[in-house]
């Protein structure tokens, strides 16, 4: 179980009550808010999840240490058990406050802790990276709080565990300031986590090596998004990385790319609090998620801009998460208690809307209740959703050379309308040149490239979307070589039901559509879509990607292929 996996956040009143903490100075903090102590009776229950992960096995190597889902011994979850018990071992309000039981299980966790660790400091993520400072800075996220947390408690006993923990990050530390990353995120997740060491153990080669990163500048676009695109997992790492390197380094120019990524993050929102995940370039992609893991950034930044719309998405948030899922953070909450203030007044949000965000090849339209995406470099070019039901996936190909799979560089505004567009050739090719043949007939030797081309076919293809009153219209148009097969798939997230059309009885999860209207159904929200088109039931095409485990919709027909189709 890994901290930031305690993810699921709900709406909470924000009336204070009686509880006061303490900062690392000593100095009483203000008396902490009901909402705060629900959040740390949820972590008071969830700790005992981490039992059955316990290496109780006195033998073993790594006997107190916490094992993954795959049962291997790992530092990711065995920091997360060391954030949630020391948090909640320094913290008054919690039933686990300097509590004898659990002080045991820190000493031997923390004990473990080293034995993860290589001599150069750095940890693996046993997924995919070894000797990772990437994941060395993740797992100081857990480790640092859980520091100074069991620093904070006071409490008798503590010194064993305390060294152990102080001595990882110590060499944790040595790491990060020559270590190396993989992605744009990497370089602020490491900076955060020196950011938060100096303030622990104050060390100019922490500061200089954050200085280095911060050079090469941050990875923000003009539309506001980050390189990654990652809506659904590192948009908010980012963000939640600058807040801290913002505050610890008093940088507060570091902000600025995180009011602008959050002012963006506002259009990706679904009706029923979704995020867009369809344009990332992680694994996120296409990915189902909340805005839950955003409510720590825009609670900061609402109280630190006195900013009206940041406030209004903290409370939709806080409607369309649970509580849990809020909760996820607690130790940023704990730890500054400006964000224990109440909120200013919201300012409404943008419901009503058409926005194109060019560098990151989207468009998004929201009309209240139903919302699109549309997208460019993107198999599945299209989204829509009406409340909880879903059209997750819009795709199109053509048999064409085994490369038909449909899907546009770019997206043209024209007047009232979105326009994807691609252009395919086909050709056959000619007899070598004399001079070109090689004379062990060695066809590597005689490539495409150095023969004439001869027969080329041509295939056009034409994707106009524009809005009804209640919708949108989009009208194909796929033309050049004629009698192509062509096979136009509306995927749909599963969960509800179809109305108007029929189960293909030879291929799981799908359907055909021949009839004038089609309905999909998920308790009251429903999408209506048609009129059908079925002329042949050549579902998998060559060169179009696999079908997806979704309920599938499919149309189908030949070149010159014209159909316009209505989603309502």
């Amino acid at each position: 179980m890994n901290r930031r996996d305690f993810i699921a956040v709900g709406g909470v009143g924000l009336s204070a009550l009686s509880g006061f903490g303490f900062t690392a100075m000593g100095k009483p903090k203000a008396p902490k808010p009901a909402w705060l102590l629900e959040w740390i009776k949820i972590y008071d229950k969830q700790l005992a999840n981490y039992a059955p992960l316990k290496i109780t096995d006195r033998a073993s190597k790594f006997a107190g240490a916490y094992r993954n889902e795959a049962e291997m011994p790992n530092s990711q979850t065995t920091s997360g058990f060391l954030l949630t018990a020391c948090m909640l071992f320094g913290t008054p309000e919690s039933v686990h406050y300097q509590s004898k039981t659990v002080l045991p299980d820190i000493e031997a966790a923390a004990r473990t802790m080293l034995l993860f660790q290589h001599a150069d400091g750095t940890i693996d993520y046993l997924d995919t990276n070894f000797h990772s400072t990437p994941d060395t800075a993740f797992v100081l996220e857990n480790v640092i709080p859980a520091y100074r947390y069991l620093t904070e408690s006071k409490a008798t006993g503590t010194e064993t565990a305390l060294q152990s923990l102080k001595t990882f990050m110590k060499k944790a530390g040595e790491a990060l300031i020559v270590g190396g990353i993989h992605t744009p995120n990497h370089r602020w997740v490491v900076s955060a986590a020196l950011t938060k060491l100096n303030e622990l153990f104050p060390d100019p080669r922490y500061t200089a090596r954050i200085d280095q990163w911060l050079a090469e500048h941050i990875d923000i676009d003009p539309d506001g998004q980050f390189n990654e695109k990652s809506t659904n997992t590192y948009s908010s790492i980012v963000d939640r990385s600058l807040i801290s390197i913002a505050r610890g380094l008093n940088k507060p120019e570091l902000l600025e790319p995180v009011r602008r990524n959050l002012l963006m993050t506002r259009y990706y929102v679904h009706s029923n609090g979704e995020v867009v995940t369809e344009a990332s370039n992680r694994q996120d992609k296409g990915t189902i998620g909340n805005m839950a893991r955003y409510y720590y950034c825009y609670r900061y930044m609402a109280l630190h801009d006195k900013d009206g719309e940041m406030a209004a998405m903290c409370r939709l948030i806080e409607t369309t998460c649970t509580t849990q899922q809020l909760a996820g953070f607690l130790d940023y909450f704990l730890e500054d208690p400006m964000l224990w203030n109440e909120l200013p007044p919201a300012k409404p949000l943008p419901t009503n809307y058409a926005k194109a965000f060019p560098y990151s090849g989207v468009v998004r339209i929201r009309r209240e209740r139903w919302d699109t995406t549309i997208l460019s470099n993107n198999a599945s070019f299209l989204t829509f959703h009406n409340g909880d039901s879903v059209l997750q996936g819009m795709r199109i190909a053509a048999s064409f050379f085994g490369k038909g799979q449909f899907d546009s560089a770019t997206i043209v505004q024209q007047s009232d309308s979105w326009v994807l567009k691609k252009s395919l050739e086909g050709p056959y090719y000619q007899p070598i040149a004399p001079d070109k043949i090689d004379p062990n007939g060695d066809w590597a030797k005689m490539p495409q490239t150095a023969r004439a081309q001869s027969e080329i076919q041509k295939l056009d293809t034409t994707v106009t979307i524009s809005e009804t009153p209640n919708g949108l219209q989009i009208q194909f148009d796929l033309s050049g070589t004629e009698g192509v097969p062509v096979t136009l798939e509306l995927i749909f997230r599963a969960g509800g039901t179809f109305t108007g059309l029929d189960k293909y009885p030879k291929k799981d999860n799908a359907w055909l559509f021949l009839g004038q209207a089609g309905i999909y159904s998920v308790g009251a929200d429903t999408i209506h879509f048609g009129p059908g088109k079925l002329e042949h039931k050549g579902l998998q095409l060559r060169g179009a990607l696999p079908a997806t485990d979704a309920p599938t919709v499919y149309l189908t027909g030949f070149t010159p292929f014209r159909h316009t189709l209505k989603l309502s």
